[in-house]
């Protein structure tokens, strides 16, 4: 094993954390490409044969990021084994983690593990709140190390994921704006991955480009930034149901 590679899409921080105490088990140092950055900021890593990658998208309405999957086909992965990691926020994740093995599957990388993982919601932060907490982090690093296992071993056998073909239907999410206390900054525009925010009206939002990653509420100084009181109560209620029990972390390998 030559190295460890991080590839994520976290808008809101809970896929990068999840990464991280996944591969903190691992033995080996790693390197981190972030995709939920502007189009011109992304650093594409260098992938050989014989390293590890770690592939982390978050889960939104039982489906993975558009824009994530785009953007992974831009990486080379040289045959390199991979891990797919799908982050939901307590719901469920549907068909997210078998459309995440299919798309790496296809751009070249050779998947010999799935891990599904609970954060904290996007939106609604109280459901999973505190998550991943003491708990998932035992539980991830012990995935960390059977994963490390097999792939020393050099088995590269594909997992069977919970899944159904062809995938759910993307569901609309909720599309934030500036609120009041907006003092027009611009830190969302300048952090926003789409160029949904134009920088010179950051109270607004291109609806065309948004893709709801609640990037730009996450990194708000201000804490201005939101889907709405209307918004967020119903997307609440609609939430208690399925959010009501704890959901555990999954590994198939």
């Amino acid at each position: 094993m030559e190295m460890i590679h991080q590839i994520i899409f976290s808008p809101t921080g809970g896929t990068q954390r999840v990464s991280e105490i996944l591969c903190q088990s691992m033995g080996k140092e790693s390197v981190v490409t972030d995709l939920c950055v502007k189009a011109a900021d992304i650093k594409l890593p260098n992938i050989q044969e014989d390293d590890l990658v770690v592939i982390a998208m978050p889960v939104f309405a039982g489906r993975v990021p558009t824009l994530a999957v785009e953007r992974l086909w831009m990486v080379k992965p040289n045959r390199a084994k991979c891990v797919v990691v799908a982050v939901f926020g307590n719901r469920a994740y549907d068909d997210a983690l078998l459309e995440m093995q299919d798309v790496a599957s296809e751009t070249g990388f050779r998947v010999i593990a799935a891990v599904a993982a609970v954060s904290e919601h996007s939106i609604i932060r109280k459901y999973g709140k505190g998550r991943p907490d003491a708990d998932d982090e035992q539980t991830l690093r012990q995935f960390g190390a059977d994963i490390m296992s097999k792939a020393e071993r050099d088995d590269c056998t594909m997992p069977q994921v919970p899944g159904n073909r062809p995938y759910k239907q993307r569901g609309q999410v909720p599309q934030p704006k500036g609120r009041r206390g907006c003092n027009r900054c611009g830190v969302c525009a300048k952090h926003c991955p789409t160029d949904a925010i134009p920088l010179s009206a950051p109270k607004t939002v291109d609806t065309t480009k948004c893709i709801s990653c609640m990037k730009c509420v996450s990194v708000c100084p201000t804490g201005a930034r939101s889907i709405g009181v209307i918004m967020n109560f119903l997307a609440t209620q609609g939430l208690k149901k399925v959010c009501a029990t704890r959901k555990e972390n999954e590994l198939h390998i």
